[in-house]
């Protein structure tokens, strides 16, 4: 957790703990896996990170008149709907981990050249709340950040079963197998039960 007191700092640190659990949810895994749409909508590892990467783009480097010096062709004009959502075979994973790498580094500018009362736009917000301070910006990068990180959670365990929001922290009890499938009939058999009431 954050040890400083300083608003702008504790921000910054949540967010880049973020980043990192996202990009620790590619390691170890085929070029398959990355990319495999694991949901009815196609939730995949590798395009949550490209949509990531895109956004935190936007949000910490339009909004503040400090435009990403990279174009983004799936944010163009004309682009294919859901674009920034999944890595085509011609986009490899150190392209798409190397941009998010490089769209964190511009959005680490912003952040440490600005004050969080510092004033910027976002141009697709509504006109009536498009006026923003980088603390709003902030705490808006870190929910987008860690929602799709529990995404992106829920999606590796279904891969390979692999859970936690560091290598060093599973996050949750160090069981067994024996211990989990146990665990899950339990859960199931609630459920069941529940419903027939």
């Amino acid at each position: 957790m954050p040890l400083s007191t300083d608003p702008k700092t504790i921000l910054h640190e949540y967010l880049q703990r973020g980043r990192a659990a996202l990009l620790w949810k590619l390691e170890g895994l085929s070029e398959y896996d990355v990319r495999r749409p694991m949901t009815p909508t196609a939730t995949n590892l590798l395009g949550v990170v490209k949509h990531v990467a895109s956004v935190e783009a936007g949000y910490l480097g339009d909004t503040f008149g400090r435009p990403f010096p990279e174009e983004l062709p799936w944010f163009a004009d004309g682009a294919e709907i859901n674009a920034d959502m999944w890595a085509t075979a011609d986009e490899s994973r150190e392209q798409i981990v190397g941009l998010y790498h490089r769209t964190s580094a511009h959005a680490d500018e912003t952040i440490a050249t600005l004050t969080v009362d510092a004033v910027g736009r976002v141009p697709w917000w509504p006109a009536e709340r498009a006026e923003v301070t980088l603390h709003r910006i902030l705490v808006h990068m870190i929910a987008e950040t860690e929602r799709h990180a529990g995404q992106l959670d829920i999606v590796r365990e279904l891969i390979d079963g692999e859970v936690g929001i560091r290598p060093d922290n599973g996050n949750v009890p160090e069981e067994g197998p024996e211990w989990w499938a146990a665990y899950h009939a339990r859960v199931e058999a609630a459920a069941k039960e529940a419903a027939h009431r």
